[in-house]
């Protein structure tokens, strides 16, 4: 049906040549669905790309944007600044955990990740100890694709044939079906696993060359696999114990995707430095952020010369009055429907029980969840690995859902906005897609 040329657009992480021979066109949205250019519904239980927080089509963003680009559409953010910008740093700081109230805007969360990443480098210069600067990271993470981020994450295809930094090492990742699955929430095993590598990388590098470990607090991208039970408490014990600074990359997880504003808040444990990105604004205007301590900004700050940018770091669109105005729209939204609790609350509940009952689906080999986030894992069977999941995504397209395909695990993130009577409308059509590939 399309009648556009499919040539020049390159497509990020997508089998372009496979699209152009079967184009997959999304025409409009609404609510909880995505349309196909024949008018199909689909329900969109990725929210996009874990960005749709808050629904799609929502009118009272779209006319924020719109006045805004009508009284301020851009000024430059280098020395000058906008009330938008300002206002909705104090939204966000407002829900960010004690003693987190600095907001550097980026474009997307791979910017933010490397911005984190400078900030924590350049803290540890500004203290006197520019000798730590190594970071550790974990297998099966995901921290975008700039050069910072893809030499940090854990996913090999991610990194292959790019450009790295060496001064990374890895923890174990915390997919461990073996002994944890079918876990409800947070599994059982894995943080000794993790404290164990921990030590044995402080003792082969020395603490005094490690900067910062990054990590996820929930897995995302390497298969939606939440934190074993105290892992995240154990990485900032360990952190404190070896003057190690603590990021998390909440791109995925902020903004209420755990039932919490933030998985911080959610597990109760403070890092140094944030990431976020994605829902940040309901996935409405590319936008990201760092969200740093008081206490890291003001040493970067008071080592700076006088006179001079603080921070040697910023690009074009950090914190454009357009998509801070969507964000303080969305901010509206998410506090107004109690959006930001709603994953730990009966919605919550109803998603993780719908989930679980998956298991008795063919070949089924472990289901998990936390807050609004869900993960169903096959065992390809006859098939080669990793080419079973996206024959299932395949036909769930075909049947009306969009869900994604990680390996053989298929990954779940709805709108929080999501009903209950969406969610088994999610499994009506996810059961009917499993058989039809498998039965």
């Amino acid at each position: 049906m399309s009648d556009f040329n499919l040539d020049n657009w390159w497509q990020p992480f997508t089998n372009v040549r496979a699209f152009r021979d079967n184009p997959r066109i999304f025409t409009r949205a609404e609510g909880s669905f995505l349309y196909k250019e024949d008018g199909q519904e689909v329900l969109d239980i990725t929210a996009g790309l874990w960005c749709c927080n808050i629904g799609h089509g929502r009118r009272e963003v779209a006319d924020a944007v719109h006045k805004q680009l009508m009284e301020l559409d851009y000024a430059p953010p280098f020395q000058f600044g906008t009330p938008p910008a300002f206002q909705f740093a104090e939204r966000i700081a407002g829900h960010l955990p004690e003693g987190i109230n600095r907001v550097f805007f980026t474009n997307s969360g791979s910017e933010a990740v490397d911005t984190a990443l400078k900030i924590a480098h350049l803290y540890q210069f500004a203290r006197g100890k520019g000798g730590k600067s190594r970071f550790i990271s974990r297998e099966q993470g995901y921290h975008g694709v700039n050069v910072g981020g893809t030499s940090v994450q854990g996913l090999p295809n991610n990194r292959h044939g790019f450009p790295l930094l060496q001064e990374v090492d890895f923890l174990p990742g915390m997919l461990d079906i073996a002994r944890n699955a079918f876990s409800r929430g947070c599994p059982e095993h894995g943080t000794e696993r993790m404290a164990q590598a921990f030590e044995q990388i402080v003792a082969m590098r020395g603490a005094d060359s490690i900067c910062a470990l990054i990590i996820e607090p929930v897995s995302g991208a390497g298969g939606m696999v939440p934190p074993p039970v105290g892992y995240l408490q154990k990485a900032r014990e360990l952190c404190d114990q070896h003057d190690i600074l603590l990021i998390f990359d909440e791109v995925i997880t902020g903004f209420g995707r755990t039932g919490s504003a933030f998985a911080a808040t959610e597990f109760g444990v403070t890092p140094d430095i944030m990431t976020s990105a994605k829902a940040i604004n309901g996935g409405t205007v590319p936008m990201g952020g760092v969200f740093v301590k008081d206490e890291i900004q003001q040493a970067i700050f008071d080592s700076a010369p006088a006179g001079v940018p603080e921070f040697f770091h910023g690009n074009t669109y950090a914190g454009t009055p357009v998509a801070a105005a969507a964000g303080l729209a969305s901010m509206d939204i998410y506090e107004r429907e109690g959006l930001f609790t709603c994953a730990g609350g009966a919605k919550g509940e109803h998603w993780a029980d719908t989930l679980h009952a998956m298991r008795d689906l063919p070949q089924v080999i472990d289901v998990r969840n936390y807050g609004l986030l869900g993960a169903v894992s096959f065992d390809s069977g006859d098939l080669p690995a990793k080419s079973l999941g996206p024959k299932i995504h395949q036909r769930c397209y075909d049947n009306g859902v969009l869900c994604r395909a990680v390996g053989d695990h298929m990954v779940m993130s709805p709108p929080l906005s999501i009903s209950e009577g969406e969610i088994d409308l999610f499994a009506e059509r996810f059961r009917k897609s499993v058989n039809e590939v498998l039965g």
